[in-house]
């Protein structure tokens, strides 16, 4: 016979509730013969409880008050008072139930959007040396899956883009879910929020009116939250206008009109190669701990050199960017505009400004592009209007690959000297980029005979070398920048063994470097300044560069001068071209 238990009120009939044999449920307050087991079990829940609403406080501060730069993550950087969170606690109490749940979603998933781009300003300000332009750098996610690809491998770049797919949705998501989370709790404690609120903005107008600080940087009212906002707000306003602006500045142009015959007169006859080293810059020639060996290799290129007759001036550009973007300083120098955007450079390519290579073009010379790192179409060299390109596939190198570089540089001059320079030629004008000295700078090539390096096969043997792991991810600072001085050691040793060997006396050389290196070598906050240099026999073409007060040697020393990167094109055709 069931059992039925028949609970009294203080009136009205006894409600009958039947004993279906079944436990009651964890935590029914209601069963006080069931206290002993329900008891541990409502503990626990309630220890979870408390231990996620802590987790979910912790994270939307961290979101709010996390540095936008690495250099500046430490215990300083969270111990500060976010007045975004003060305002949305108050937003949240004073909202109808029916309201607060879809509010508190938004601004969770909005301060999940909002750090996944801090945590790009951090990634751009080590890579870059600026913040993510929300505008602009979009296209450049493509180009960083090459990178890895090229350098890590197919499945390593795979992995890092789910990784990154997984954090961007992700982030949003979670934060949703915790501001949600402590709304409940605003609610089920809404006295005790109110004071707490309000003692926390009576704290925060304090510290802000007084200028209070835990550490250099760090004050602990905090609205930087807000302040990203506004920060890359004014970045898209600065960007539609600066589009404008570079309508107006492509329209300017002294040299538009000039007859080929005016032009570059002072270097017929010669072959003159512009050579981009891969990030090149001032560090590597004056930081203490890179500069010794680089400068050992410019010094004694430069004695060699002048033993075989030749002689060198060097100085400074400023790059318009720094740690990669090396496309924007080829632009730069060419064009003599000031190419420091993806913007600037696709406005660029869609008119029809006088490059550098076209002066030498409409002046008679025969123009070669040679770009060892093109692997795929390249719709710029119709813009640069070269009589003949060669990309990775036409170079037909059959060697092996150097962590990004497809191919050493030695191989890419031997090439194009192969191909161009040792057969009967009318005057060439060639822009070489040379890639063995691209980030990460885990492989390096060992320099061979020249008259050995055919196809490139040689490669495959023991003459390689590395500057220390291969390991693109694990290596330390200081092996990076170890890396990074010997690529820089290669490739230069490189130009001056080339000029030494198939130089003669109507070559002219120009190299410099595109950029800096990234933040991992030179730290952030470096300059943008990167070594120039010009190499020729004949002495009548450094004459004509005698007023640039550029230093004799193939590196500049700290006291050379330093211009913009986009002044040379029109400094370069004064020097070399009658006026006009």
């Amino acid at each position: 016979m069931a059992l039925r238990i028949r609970l009294r009120r203080p009136a009205g009939p006894a409600t009958p509730v039947p004993d279906t044999g079944a436990s009651p449920p964890p935590g029914d307050a209601t069963m006080s013969d069931a206290a002993g087991p329900a008891r541990p079990a409502s503990r626990t829940r309630r220890v979870a409880g408390a231990v996620l609403t802590g987790l979910a406080a912790l994270l939307v501060v961290a979101a709010l008050v996390a540095p936008d730069r690495l250099a500046d993550v430490g215990p300083a950087a969270v111990l500060r008072i976010p007045v975004e969170a003060l305002v949305a606690a108050a937003l949240l109490l004073v909202l109808p139930a029916r309201f607060r749940r879809p509010v508190a979603v938004a601004l969770g998933a909005v301060l999940g959007l909002l750090t996944v781009v801090k945590l790009l300003d951090a990634g751009f300000r080590v890579a870059r040396d600026r913040p993510f332009d929300v505008l602009l750098d979009w296209g450049l996610f493509d180009d960083g899956f090459g990178y890895l690809t090229d350098s890590a491998g197919r499945a390593g770049a795979i992995a890092a883009a789910v990784g990154v797919v997984l954090l961007v949705v992700g982030l949003p998501v979670l934060l949703a879910l915790a501001v949600r989370r402590l709304a409940r709790l605003l609610a089920r404690h809404r006295t005790g929020a109110v004071r707490v609120v309000a003692a926390l903005a009576v704290l925060w107008l304090g510290c802000a009116l007084f200028g209070v600080r835990l550490a250099a940087g760090a004050p602990v009212a905090d609205r930087s939250a807000t302040g990203l906002v506004a920060a890359h707000a004014g970045q898209v306003r600065a960007g539609l206008r600066d589009r404008a602006a570079f309508a107006g500045e492509m329209t300017t142009d002294a040299y538009r009109d000039v007859p080929g015959d005016r032009l570059l007169t002072g270097l017929r006859g010669k072959d003159v190669l512009v050579a981009f080293v891969e990030s090149y810059g001032r560090d590597a020639v004056e930081d203490p701990a890179l500069a010794p060996g680089v400068n050992a290799v410019l010094d004694d290129g430069y004695r060699r050199l002048r033993e075989a007759g030749f002689d060198a001036r060097s100085g400074f550009l400023t790059s318009p960017t720094f740690g990669g973007g090396s496309w924007l300083a080829h632009a730069t120098l060419l064009s003599g505009l000031w190419i420091d955007n993806d913007q600037r450079h696709r406005d660029l390519l869609a008119g029809d400004r006088l490059t550098l290579n076209g002066a030498f073009h409409r002046a008679g010379w025969q123009t070669v592009g040679v770009l060892p790192a093109a692997t795929q179409p390249w719709p710029e060299g119709k813009f640069f209007g070269y009589d003949r390109y060669y990309d990775a596939e036409k170079l037909a190198y059959q060697g092996p690959k150097f962590s990004y570089a497809p191919m050493p540089d030695q191989y890419t001059l031997a090439t194009f000297q192969r191909r161009e320079r040792d057969r009967p030629h009318a005057p060439l004008m060639a822009e070489i980029p040379l890639v063995s000295s691209h980030s990460p700078w885990s492989a390096i090539p060992k320099p061979v005979p020249w008259d050995a390096v055919g196809d490139g096969s040689v490669f495959h043997t023991a003459s390689t070398s590395t500057g220390g792991s291969r390991d693109v991810v694990q290596r330390d600072t200081a092996q990076v920048r170890d890396d990074y001085r010997h690529s820089i050691e290669y490739s230069l040793g490189t130009l001056v063994s080339y000029v030494l060997t198939y130089g003669g006396d109507d070559l002219v050389l120009v190299f410099l470097g595109d950029h800096q290196p990234n933040a991992s070598v030179t730290g952030e906050g470096a300059g943008r300044d990167v070594p120039i240099t010009i190499v020729a026999k004949d002495r009548a073409v450094l004459d004509r560069v005698a007023g640039w007060g550029w230093q004799d040697g193939l590196r500049p020393g700290p006291n050379a001068p330093v211009w913009r990167m986009d002044t040379f094109r029109d400094r370069f055709l004064a020097a070399f071209s009658p006026a006009h």
